[in-house]
């Protein structure tokens, strides 16, 4: 398998530390807020790398943080904590956002079909083990005191910027919400490993440590819970490219001073998702979210395919008409299946099943191509072998794509005998109904479907679409 290496800047072949293994770490979300699309979309191209690497035969342990102390709104240990943000926009304490958010990601990632890690581990169960990190790195003299609290020297470092495609200028700001001057700070790269002075007063969460009653910086706890949980090797670390600098930057270079030796083999970026007003982001105020997309009357999976159809390295535009589309090519997709023949699998079908297994592979192994993964699927059902073979090959390849097909085909299979089709007026009335919700009105999609009850016709919504029976 070549995937392209952030650090390196060059497609490798993966080879993992262990044969057969594979230690795989994902920045988690913090848990202010919903996620949004474009977060997901992230989450969704790591997902389909583990499950290919499971699929290709790997022995896989993946972890994940969760973020529920430490990250300020600026990346340049300034602002105030995002927690402590979310609490006082919503009138709770910090500890009931962090469980609200966290049960919304993970139902978001339900409904995209994105498996839950191996290990979730929230930061502030790891307490102890980011003081002790800290106390090892001043020991060793990469980390000092000033102002009360602990800060990382990257003077110390031969290379600080080592994901060297960036602008050395900008990524010494590295921040998204404004810069403010720390006169802690040696040098203006250091970082905060423990903070106990700085927005003290605004802090709900704090802690006893060596250095006073404080919280941990937000880089410092990545390093520390991949370290408890995959140990002081490890494969592949991933994230959104966001998180290149100066997250990932600054975790290696505090993990590898720590251990004194290279930590991570690989790093894998996803791009952003834009919309028509670039990047899309929390901080704009409005922003999309999974339930948005059901509210409109979208199926997450089709979300999930729009994803699947571009590479993870390039920049994904999102408007609601290419969205209209990979929910039109999911719901063709999801008919053609239902409508496979039945009937057992051919012996003269094995020759060509190997060959379309192939390239499927193939286009995961260049690099995770996801959208030739996808046009490998859709060469299945105009390949000449029989419904089952295609069936069985549609289910393979989609523990690794996600989309949910056969279960999809299975419920539209199901409910086909009830639908009822070559009433114009009718099928006029379904298709404005389901316009309507798209657009959020509601009330006329009310109107519709209490016409249809008082004609006699009963509506069955399902993810693939509107059926209608009398």
């Amino acid at each position: 398998m070549l995937i392209y290496n952030s650090l390196t800047r060059t497609r490798e072949e993966f080879v993992p530390n262990e044969p057969g293994k594979v230690k795989m770490y994902t920045c988690g979300p913090t848990v202010y807020h919903f996620a949004h699309i474009g977060n997901l979309r992230t989450y969704i191209m790591e997902d389909v790398l583990e499950k290919y690497l499971r699929y290709a035969g790997y022995d896989v342990k993946r972890a994940m943080n969760i973020t529920d102390v430490g990250h300020l709104s600026s990346d340049a240990d300034t602002g105030e904590d995002k927690m402590v943000k979310g609490a006082k926009r919503e009138h709770k304490t910090v500890m009931e956002i962090a469980r609200f958010y966290t049960d919304a990601f993970f139902a978001d990632c339900a409904a995209l079909n994105i498996k839950t890690p191996d290990v979730v581990e929230p930061a502030t169960n790891c307490i102890p083990e980011f003081i002790t990190m800290v106390e090892g790195l001043l020991e060793k003299g990469y980390a000092y005191e000033a102002g009360g609290n602990v800060y990382f020297d990257t003077s110390k470092l031969e290379k600080y910027y080592v994901f060297g495609e960036h602008d050395q200028e900008d990524l010494a700001v590295g921040v998204r919400e404004g810069v403010e001057a720390d006169g802690n700070k040696k040098n203006k790269t250091d970082f905060v490993l423990w903070f106990t002075k700085s927005k003290f007063e605004d802090q709900e969460l704090k802690w006893e440590s060596p250095w006073g009653l404080g919280y941990p910086g937000w880089h410092i706890e990545c390093s520390a819970i991949s370290l408890k949980h995959l140990g002081p090797y490890m494969d592949l670390h991933c994230g959104g490219i966001d998180n290149a600098f100066p997250h990932h930057t600054n975790e290696i270079a505090q993990s590898e001073s720590y251990l004194g030796h290279k930590w991570c083999n690989y790093w894998f970026h996803v791009r952003h998702l834009n919309d028509a007003s670039g990047k899309m982001s929390k901080s704009k105020g409005a922003f999309l979210t999974v339930s948005l997309l059901q509210e409109k009357g979208y199926n997450p999976l089709a979300y999930r395919l729009f994803c699947l159809q571009s590479h993870y390295r390039k920049v994904l535009v999102f408007d609601w008409a290419n969205l209209d589309n990979a929910q039109t090519a999911y719901d063709k997709l999801v008919a053609r299946i239902a409508a496979l023949e039945d009937g057992p699998a051919d012996p003269a079908d094995a020759e060509e099943t190997e060959a379309l297994r192939r390239r499927f592979q193939e286009a995961l192994d260049n690099d995770l191509n996801t959208s030739l993964a996808v046009t490998a699927l859709y060469d299945v059902l105009k390949a000449k072998i029989s419904g089952a073979a295609k069936r069985a090959l549609i289910g393979e390849f989609d523990t690794v794509l996600g989309l949910g097909l056969l279960e999809a085909a299975a419920r539209k299979a199901e409910a086909a005998p009830a639908a009822q089709e070559g009433d114009e007026e009718i099928d006029a009335l379904v298709a404005a109904r389901t316009a309507a919700k798209k657009e959020k009105n509601f009330a006329e999609a009310d109107r519709i479907r209490d016409l249809l009850k008082d004609m006699g016709v009963t509506l069955v919504d399902t993810k693939e679409g509107t059926t209608w029976h009398r």
